[in-house]
């Protein structure tokens, strides 16, 4: 079991940075892939980025690769999502989530765990 809450969401202008945290409860941490994803409002939950266990890779949609950068610290039982150059198109609640048994799983049925959601609003 793991335990995930989400900080760092906020108002931001259009072109700004934000940087997002996940932490994670339990001593297991290291053995979970860590995936952001985002559902804007009347739209689906969609894959944002994802890292393996160890670090050592990364995924990203097309929509955010070149801005967005996904890492983990696994001392901290922490994942974050940098997020620079920030769109409008951006807006969305975002969460986080742990996959166990994949590598860099980018489905959300992947994912057995999910935190509560931070709101992250760019304005034009």
């Amino acid at each position: 079991q793991v335990q995930l809450v989400e900080s760092g969401g906020g108002l931001v202008q259009a072109g700004g940075s934000l940087r997002l945290s996940c932490a994670a409860s339990g001593r297991t941490f290291s053995t979970y892939a860590m995936g952001w994803f985002r559902q804007a409002p009347g739209k689906e939950r969609e894959f944002v980025a994802v890292i393996a266990r160890s670090g050592g890779s990364t995924g990203y949609s097309d929509s955010v690769k070149g801005r967005f950068t996904i890492s983990r610290d696994n001392a901290k039982n922490t994942v974050y999502l940098q997020m620079n150059s920030l769109k409008p198109e951006d807006t969305a609640v975002y969460y986080c989530a742990a996959a166990r048994g994949y590598y860099v799983p980018s489905t959300s049925s992947q994912y057995g765990y999910w935190g509560q959601g931070t709101q992250v609003t760019v304005s034009s």
